[in-house]
């Protein structure tokens, strides 16, 4: 397949770090509003969830659900301009797994090829997540070690130098000067 028809099928080559901007927490799940999905898959809003609930069991609570008011009233909050507004029904939630499933139902090329960059998005924040995860057990492992130890600047920089060579958060692998451990 040529690089311009993959093209067409994924609309203008969605980029991921704008669909993580789509992306928030609600009830401690990454998800995606249903009005937001239905545009990056090029269905109407209304249309998805006519899918979702034709096919309710390949929905389960944890792929999908309905925002409250006060979710909404949250959400909201969070932005200076509502994007929602006009809708006579609280907004669906979509996890990575309810939008992989969502482009299932639709069945459509673009909602297909859409789907990729979507996945991609929640990958991305998940590993930003973890990445941050570590780097703060690391400065927390540097701050011990400022605290612990009486040591010279040389000395500390050479832990530190350890710390960020190891593979694992809090591994230090200690060699001597041949290589040897």
């Amino acid at each position: 397949m040529s690089k311009k028809a993959k093209k067409n099928m994924a609309g203008d080559l969605v980029d991921p770090t704008l669909i993580e901007r789509r992306i928030f927490t609600v009830r401690g799940y990454k998800v995606m509003l249903d009005s937001d999905l239905a545009q990056l898959y090029g269905v109407s809003t209304s249309a998805l969830i006519q899918a979702v609930k034709r096919n309710q069991k390949r929905f389960p609570a944890d792929f999908t659900y309905q925002l409250t008011r006060k979710e909404l009233a949250i959400l909201r909050s969070q932005f200076v301009t509502s994007s929602w507004g006009g809708r006579r029904y609280l907004p669906y939630v979509f996890t990575e797994h309810g939008a992989l499933m969502a482009a299932s139902v639709l069945n459509s090329k673009r909602a297909v090829a859409v789907s990729i960059y979507v996945i991609r998005a929640f990958i991305r924040l998940r590993e930003t997540f973890l990445d941050n995860q570590i780097l703060q057990f690391r400065l927390k492992e540097i701050e011990d070690l400022l605290l612990e130890h009486d040591a010279t600047l040389e000395g500390v920089l050479e832990k530190l130098r350890l710390l960020f060579l190891s593979k694992k958060p809090g591994a230090i692998d200690f060699q001597s000067e041949n290589g040897n451990s």
